[in-house]
């Protein structure tokens, strides 16, 4: 029993573990067929470890739909992230009472209940994660491409940056102007 209680726990764990929901995804083109090249962060735009972690995960993005990081870069990307929350809907009380009442060929009765709810109020905070994006041209700074994407999720860390840069880069460059729901 000693060896299973460790294994147990840890498939009731796995249980609660959130999986990411759909994401909102709107991109801007200029029309200009964006080739895959070499892509670097726009230089000075890092200044803390929290952006550096985020034009991380877009890099990683860019690098698994083919821009590559080598040689002289001919596109530069910058990178915001927003976090926002809204307070959730209070739930009704969990203790209910009720009472009836009713007649019958030998009489009447009333009768009283209550029921109380096990578990509390586990409503969360939705957090709202937009992660936005630009690709611009190194030499002349013109923006070619842009994108944004919005994930909501009820845990406090947010949607997961790595998530939301798989999105907006999906199916790339994608239809320009159009919101679309990525799974």
């Amino acid at each position: 029993m000693q060896r299973r209680l460790p294994l147990i726990a840890l498939l009731l764990a796995g249980g609660c573990a959130m999986t990411p929901g759909p994401v909102e995804v709107t991109r801007f083109a200029t029309g200009a067929d964006v080739a895959r090249a070499a892509v670097v962060a726009a230089p000075g735009s890092a200044p803390t470890l929290e952006q550096k972690s985020y034009e991380d995960a877009v890099g990683r993005a860019l690098a698994r739909i083919g821009f590559a990081g080598d040689g002289p870069a001919r596109y530069t990307f910058s990178v915001d992230v927003s976090r926002d929350s809204r307070a959730a809907l209070r739930r009704r009380s969990p203790v209910t009472i009720g009472i009836g009442g009713g007649t019958g060929g030998y009489g009447s009765g009333v009768g009283l209940g209550a029921s109380f709810g096990l578990g509390g109020n586990r409503a969360r905070d939705t957090v709202v994660t937009r992660l936005s994006v630009q690709l611009r041209e190194r030499v002349t700074g013109r923006v070619v491409w842009e994108g944004r994407a919005q994930g909501e999720t009820t845990e406090n860390g947010g949607a997961s940056i790595d998530h939301l840069a798989a999105a907006l880069f999906r199916d790339f460059p994608g239809e320009s102007g159009r919101t679309i729901s990525v799974p």
